[in-house]
């Protein structure tokens, strides 16, 4: 089946020379969660701008669902939906209407019961007829979701979606999400919450500098990228790790009463139990030990550290 986005050599500068995008390639298969990550100024929000059609890429094509985005915006137009890192809303309005006018702008029919359900989902119901300017920043980018969602989307584009907003929101929007994705939606979220990547994306794209550093499946990467640590608490606190010991992956802790071994987690076993003959052999003993597994946020920094 082919991609539901595909994008080849996807290049932007501005005006002033800045390059934003440097040749960026992804497919993104239709049903997934994809979690770009990256720091600000990465490129992740031009890239978004382009594929949504709010900005003209310097060179490169992007295809959605079969339509080029440049010659064809009106079709990829209204398969996508946007939730933007800006609050941009009409005050004066009610969420009802604005969110009922956004469905129209995208040139569906009326539907009230599909509003209904979406402004329930979002926990926005009984706000339903409050003027925008009455509701707080988090209620606020609730809306902007609730728009996002008026028109039916077969994608769904999170641009930072949950930066300054409450606990609550978040858990009502990844279970909407999680909805829309049983429905077939496609999702791509930026989220500087690289846990909530952890949690809810099916792959993961690191970008820094306008140029997509990786996209793997995210239980590939973790695999291939993550490391394990075995930590042990020494019966007795060490000045040094022994010298036939050393260059072995082994660290002292602080004050010396823990023993650090960062391993392979697919070599765990016959690395761990070699080390620990030699440990006794040495007459090091541990009263207590315990794994460590490699976050996202750790390869995610290392990615971004090692392409500056």
């Amino acid at each position: 089946m082919a991609p539901i986005i595909s994008i080849r050599n996807l290049t932007k500068t501005y005006s002033n020379g800045f390059q934003a995008l440097k040749g960026i390639d992804l497919d993104i298969e239709r049903g997934e969660i994809l979690a770009l990550l990256g720091p600000n100024g990465a490129g992740k929000t031009t890239m978004i701008s382009i594929v949504c059609g709010i900005a003209n890429p310097s060179g490169g094509s992007v295809i959605v669902g079969g339509h080029d985005v440049v010659t064809e915006f009106r079709a990829t137009r209204a398969m996508i939906g946007l939730v933007p890192q800006e609050l941009t809303t009409d005050l004066f309005e009610t969420v009802w209407n604005t969110v009922s006018f956004s469905r129209g702008l995208h040139g569906k029919k009326p539907n009230p019961a599909h509003i209904e359900r979406v402004l329930r989902d979002l926990s926005l119901w009984d706000k339903k007829d409050n003027m925008l300017r009455q509701l707080s920043g988090g209620m606020k980018r609730r809306v902007l979701i609730a728009k996002a969602l008026s028109h039916e989307p077969e994608i769904l584009f999170l641009d930072e979606p949950t930066a300054g907003v409450d606990v609550t929101l978040r858990k009502d929007m990844w279970h909407v999400v999680e909805r829309l994705r049983a429905n077939g939606v496609t999702i791509i979220l930026t989220t500087h919450y690289i846990e909530e990547a952890e949690e809810i994306a099916d792959r993961v794209g690191v970008i820094n500098g306008g140029r997509l550093l990786l996209v793997e499946e995210k239980k590939a990467l973790m695999a291939k990228l993550g490391r394990k640590q075995l930590i042990l608490d020494l019966a007795e606190p060490l000045e040094a790790v022994p010298p036939c010991l050393d260059g072995n992956g082994l660290s002292l802790g602080p004050n010396g009463t823990t023993l650090i071994y960062d391993f392979d987690a697919e070599h765990e076993q016959s690395s761990i139990a070699v080390l620990l003959s030699r440990l006794s052999a040495e007459g090091i003993h541990f009263k207590d030990l315990s794994t460590r597994q490699s976050s996202l946020e750790d390869i995610f920094v290392s990615l971004v550290g090692e392409s500056k």
